[in-house]
């Protein structure tokens, strides 16, 4: 069995694109969703779906401070 383990991320729908990060206990399988559109919402619609950064956390508490940490960074 797979073991999960928290996880922030950061999806891009190209090079200097549109970015979505997002919280996850499963990045493989979360990640999948995001690539194959299993997933209604801003991904699918924006075709957000490249994988370009990842951390992963000892617990999702940890996983959710730090999203909102970078969902505050300023694109230069």
């Amino acid at each position: 069995m797979i073991k999960k383990q928290p996880a922030v991320y950061i999806l891009a729908s190209k090079r200097n694109g549109i970015l979505y990060t997002g919280v996850t206990a499963d990045l493989l399988g979360r990640v999948w969703e995001h690539k194959n559109d299993a997933i209604e919402g801003f991904t699918k619609k924006y075709s957000v779906h490249r994988l370009v950064y990842f951390e992963r956390h000892e617990t999702m508490p940890l996983a959710i401070e730090r999203e909102k940490q970078i969902k505050k960074w300023k694109r230069k």
